[in-house]
């Protein structure tokens, strides 16, 4: 079969060779085009679904409140040089890594949580952008570093359940957790708390913007401290890498807390590169039986030494033996 485009004959075989190259050159140059289809909130969803939730020193402020409509429109991509290089006006970033607005009060008042440990190139690019990043969204943050003062296998999960812990003891009622690898590429993924717990990165450029299945909640997620507390927090039994994050997401379905995520548009993050963890090789088994443990493994059975605190310009530093 052949059919003629502009005084030339095609087979029709011919053309679809060249259309299927097409496609793939466009999706090796614009993967984000081809970012996964999942349910997730409208704009106008979006608005209805944020917790308008702040600390008691923000709600003391004697200013109007803060307008977000035009962040989420506007989107405007940020992962820029001007952004990435340096810290621009430090001098607004309070000690410990705290800032509010001060032209307006902040809707949100949002706790980031950030395990880590041993990731010196990467926590400076974060801090460096997540700093210039989070200031244009004029949400009131703190960030909270919980670093593993141990030798024993990395446990991502117990950190978080320790950066709960202490984000609560200055009122924070908004806990964002991230891993301090991933960072976001557009102004529109807020950090901040919705009615449901959100999966923040859904389109990451490690899975070429695509998600890869439905039940993920892990690399950056926000959750409001009262649902947090309702499921005991995550589990503290899994040392090393994999299992957490679909433990957590089991926690909240047996709960009947679902999970939503904003569009892809809104939740592109690129993944900065690092060496492998060691794998939790027993993190199958503990998946099977998490949902035994939910009511006894968690929040209230952890057990940690705070070693110490320190403030320093730019976070919260908790030394924590795990």
């Amino acid at each position: 079969m052949y059919i003629r485009i502009y005084q030339r004959k095609y087979h029709l075989v011919e053309i679809t060779t060249k259309f299927t190259c097409a496609l793939a050159l466009i999706y090796i140059c614009l993967p984000h085009r081809f970012a996964s289809h999942y349910n997730y909130l409208s704009l106008k969803q979006i608005e209805n679904a944020l917790v308008s939730q702040v600390t008691h020193n923000i709600t003391l402020q004697h200013l109007d409140e803060c307008s977000y409509g035009d962040i989420l429109t506007e989107n405007r991509h940020m992962y820029g040089a001007q952004y990435r290089e340096e810290i621009l006006r430090s001098e607004e970033i309070l000690s410990g890594g705290e800032y509010y607005p001060e032209k307006c009060r902040a809707r949100f008042s949002t706790a980031i949580i950030v395990p880590y440990r041993q990731r010196e190139e990467q926590l400076h690019s974060f801090l460096i952008y997540m700093h210039n990043y989070l200031r244009h969204q004029r949400i009131h943050y703190r960030i909270f570093l919980v670093e593993q003062y141990d030798q024993k296998p990395f446990n991502r999960a117990k950190l978080f359940n320790i950066g709960s812990n202490i984000a609560a003891e200055y009122g924070f009622p908004c806990l964002v957790f991230s891993d301090v690898d991933l960072l976001p590429l557009n102004l529109g993924s807020l950090y901040v708390c919705t009615q449901l717990p959100r999966h923040m990165c859904s389109a990451l450029d490690m899975w070429r913007f695509n998600l890869p299945y439905s039940g993920l909640f892990g690399g950056v997620v926000s959750i409001r401290t009262e649902q947090f507390r309702a499921v005991n927090g995550m589990s503290n039994l899994y040392e090393g890498w994999g299992g957490e994050d679909d433990d957590f997401y089991e926690r909240l379905q047996a709960r009947n807390i679902d999970i939503c995520r904003f569009s892809p548009a809104l939740s592109e993050f690129t993944m900065l590169r690092h060496k492998a963890e060691e794998k939790n090789e027993n993190r199958v088994a503990l998946l099977r039986a998490g949902v035994l443990r939910h009511k006894m493994d968690g929040l209230n059975s952890l057990m940690y030494d705070e070693k110490e605190r320190r403030i320093h310009s730019l976070f919260t530093h908790i030394l924590a033996e795990t």
